[in-house]
């Protein structure tokens, strides 16, 4: 396998002066294509800071990030949306999704913001809507979903864009035992029917085991795991 994500030397820190909170300290971090990874740690610890820096959403103070041949802690602000855009796909913890829109039409949102034709943008959508099981909730709005089933939607829309990278933070942090049992296993499954490579930040132990390699993020550093 190549490599696909290399980060070095990353320090992302929060405050001024003597307030200031160093979250991130010279973290090192590569995932080779195909690989599913788990960052494990205690609430608060950073897991999300580092999920954004790796995918863009957030600039490192230091260090570098390498994804598919891209230096995108180089790039510029509308160069690091475009590139989000089109190579990362992002799972978070609350799903996000936008009330007025459909479960289609959230799905094929970054999609249309890609400039791709409305027909192939819910093609594509619907594609993954009906892989993860929602082929009777295409027009449901998110208040008319179940939890499960409005993280799915948002899994859906990670997934449509056929990404390089995809990012879940905490995707079971807000469901119940077997809703997020359901979720991880079609997390899993599309992974490997994509041949993705994911990195997924949990506090849950049942999550971290499905995934490859493991580690604990600990005084801003990840730790390997048995």
């Amino acid at each position: 396998m190549s490599l696909l994500l290399a980060a070095r030397g990353l320090r992302r820190g929060f405050g001024e002066g003597a307030r200031r909170i160093t979250v991130l300290r010279d973290l090192d971090l590569e995932v080779e294509a195909g690989e599913m990874v788990a960052v494990t740690g205690r609430s608060g610890v950073g897991k999300t800071t580092l999920l954004h820096v790796l995918g863009a959403l957030d600039r490192p103070d230091a260090g570098e990030i390498e994804i598919a041949g891209t230096d995108v802690s180089g790039l510029g602000e509308r160069e690091a949306a475009r590139f989000r855009n089109r190579a990362v796909g992002f799972v978070f913890q609350h799903h996000r999704l936008l009330p007025e829109l459909t479960a289609l039409e959230n799905a094929s949102l970054p999609l249309r913001i890609r400039r791709v034709s409305r027909r192939d943008a819910e093609e594509s959508a619907t594609e993954a809507l009906v892989e993860l099981g929602l082929a009777d909730r295409l027009s449901h709005h998110p208040e008319e979903l179940s939890g499960g089933e409005q993280q799915r939607v948002a899994m859906a829309r990670a997934l449509a864009g056929r990404p390089l990278l995809l990012l879940a933070d905490e995707p079971t942090g807000n469901l119940d035992d077997a809703s997020s049992a359901q979720l991880v296993d079609l997390l899993v499954a599309a992974h490997e029917r994509h041949g993705l490579t994911s990195i997924l930040a949990t506090h849950s132990p049942a999550v971290a085991s499905r995934c490859a390699r493991r580690f604990r993020l600990e005084a801003g550093v990840l730790r390997p795991l048995p």
